[in-house]
């Protein structure tokens, strides 16, 4: 019993008393004092519920056994103290309990030991709940600081959302100020527009007077010479006498010269010093009116002849090297006399250069456009200067006069190329808003515009047809007559310049991918060949290439600022020629005598080249 008692004493220690005192639940430090107490006596009343279950079963069968004990004792003192005549029926009767006594207990003990087992098991899992029941409160305390932790980050998040909050209002504000501020300067920009094309109004309005005024006088002056010349004496000579008279006087002569460029028969031969202008003034007189109001005069309506070069020249080195714009140029071309250049950039205006024994001279200055040009071309008699601009428009002008004679808009977004047509009177204008548009000089109006499905970057004129170039890397030709487009043919990028043999048979592009390509028109094939050349990069979406007048030879601009030449029957490299340019080279034109080569960059230096 004593053994018994000491382990049920170990039992109650083992799992009745915690040594860390009742577990408070979490939060507890929040709530009163009789919440508290009421916590701890419902724990011990679950401990001992839990205890006497546990050992409901010992006890019991403890019970029994002390019972049958005792009782056993009780019938061996009985026994002991009154013997019976049948005590040996007695006593084999005991001995008999007693052995079944002896094997209960020891069931009992079995019991006792199966039951001791059964409570280790449970003490391990009790002490395996303690445990994780520890871990649960480290990971409940991590939590409470997490949750601390993100409820700082929230604090400062919602601080920092402030400030921004803050500063987009700001910003808003600001945004709307910005706002009402573009809205007063559109306001004002349109007003200075309509104030501008007021003023153009009145200075057109004053040209015309002026101009007014002018035809006016001549004629006032016309009529005093005729005047003039009908109150002065005229003889007649027979055809007979018209040679002794003009190996008699050269006022015949520069008179029979005017009969024979008219084509009359008869001699006119006058006493006044005047008649000459008399007959030039009434031949201007008839000129004019038969005209009308064209923009194009009779000079312009005759055709020029163009020289041919038989052998071009590959240029060597630089004969003249000069900044010839205030910014970057865009934009070079030589007339068809190969003594005129004319240069165009980002300053808006273009400059004529005299091309004079190695050197260039400047001769003129041509203004009108309000943003800078892109393209620039010479009209066959070299007589106008055609320029595409940034403004949206192209603008045509006399040599002789500064001032745009005519100008042309209809397309909203840049003019990227504008080329004289091979009709006349007509020209032809490509643009970034995907059209091309041809137009009449004569009325300065558009007669036919082309929708292409891509950005047009250059294009060049032949005998019934336009060829154009395209950001979608392709090259289409367009029939006149048709307005249709008859042919496209691929390149390896974008395109950014063409250019025509001068007998028109061979096309040579400029692309993107830092490759020239020459197409053969006459074949049905449109054989091609590619010029590269290790070093050589297109610089812009406008770096132009040209090809010698005799199509013999390819010249480009590099991006590093060298000239690159091309041998256009072996394929290869013919020269480079670098050192002149400190940027990106725009374009390069070839005059069409073959002798020199003329490079522009983007940092407005010009050179010219020969091998003179």
């Amino acid at each position: 019993m004593a053994a018994v008692t000491s382990r049920r004493i170990t039992t109650d220690s083992a799992g009745g008393s915690d040594p860390r005192g009742p577990v408070l639940p979490p939060g507890g430090s929040g709530r009163s004092a009789e919440t508290w107490k009421r916590h701890i006596v419902r724990q011990l009343k679950h401990r001992d519920l839990s205890q006497h279950a546990m050992f409901q079963d010992l006890i019991r069968f403890y019970t029994q056994l002390l019972e049958k004990t005792s009782l056993a004792k009780g019938i061996l003192s009985c026994s002991l103290r009154r013997p019976s005549p049948d005590s040996s029926s007695s006593i084999s009767a005991l001995l008999h309990q007693n052995s079944q006594l002896k094997k209960t207990t020891g069931e009992l003990a079995y019991q006792v030991v199966e039951l001791q087992q059964q409570i280790k098991i449970k003490e391990c899992v009790l002490e395996e709940q303690h445990a994780r029941l520890a871990e649960e409160e480290c990971r409940l305390a991590g939590a409470f600081d997490s949750h601390r932790e993100l409820q700082e980050r929230v604090e400062r998040v919602q601080g920092k959302n402030g400030v921004l909050k803050t500063e987009y209002d700001a910003l808003l504000e600001r945004q709307r100020g910005a706002e009402t501020r573009l809205r007063e300067e559109k306001v004002r920009g349109g007003h200075l527009v309509e104030d501008m094309i007021h003023l153009k109004q009145q200075a057109a309005a004053r040209m015309n007077s002026r101009n007014e005024r002018r035809s006016r006088a001549r004629e006032a002056n016309l009529q005093k010479e005729l005047q003039t010349a009908a109150r002065s004496k005229v003889t007649i000579d027979s055809s007979s006498s018209a040679p002794t008279s003009r190996s008699t006087s050269p006022k015949n002569e520069n008179q029979d010269q005017e009969s024979t460029e008219q084509r009359h028969t008869r001699l006119f031969r006058s006493a006044s010093a005047t008649s000459p202008r008399i007959l030039s003034s009434i031949r201007e007189l008839f000129d004019r009116k038969r005209r009308g109001h064209s923009v194009c005069s009779l000079e312009e309506d005759l055709t020029c002849p163009v020289g041919i070069c038989l052998s071009a020249r590959v240029p060597a080195r630089a004969l003249h090297v000069l900044d010839a714009h205030e910014q970057g140029i865009n934009a070079v071309r030589f007339s068809s006399s190969s003594d005129l250049l004319a240069t165009g950039g980002t300053d808006r205006v273009i400059k004529l250069w005299e091309v004079r024994a190695g050197s260039l001279t400047h001769r003129a200055t041509l203004d009108g456009s309000t943003e800078g040009i892109t393209c620039i071309e010479f009209d066959p008699t070299g007589l106008r200067i055609l320029a595409a601009s940034y403004d949206k428009s192209a603008l045509l002008w006399r040599l002789d006069d500064s001032v745009p004679k005519l100008t042309l808009t209809g397309h909203i977004r840049k003019v990227t190329a504008a080329r004289f047509s091979s009709l006349p009177h007509q020209v032809v204008t490509g643009s970034a808003d995907r059209t091309i548009r041809l137009w009449d000089l004569q009325r300065a109006a558009c007669v036919q515009v082309v929708e292409v499905a891509s950005y047009c970057s250059d294009l060049v004129c032949s005998e019934n047809c336009i060829i154009s170039g395209h950001f979608d890397s392709k090259i289409r030709v367009w029939d006149t007559r048709a307005v249709s487009c008859v042919q496209e043919l691929p390149a390896q990028g974008k395109v950014t310049s063409l250019d025509l043999s001068a007998d028109h048979r061979q096309l040579l592009s400029c692309c993107r991918d830092d490759c020239l390509q020459l197409v053969d028109l006459r074949r049905r094939s449109n054989d091609r060949m590619c010029f590269r050349a290790e070093g050589f990069k297109c610089g812009s979406d406008s770096t132009k290439a040209v090809i010698s007048p005799d199509g013999c030879f390819l010249a480009a601009g590099s991006a590093d600022g060298t000239v690159y030449v091309w041998n256009a029957s072996t394929n290869n490299l013919e020269t480079r020629l670098p050192d002149k340019h400190s940027s990106s080279i725009s374009a390069v034109s070839w005059s069409l005598s073959g002798e020199y080569v003329v490079s522009v960059d983007k940092s407005r230096r010009a050179v010219l080249w020969s091998d003179i």
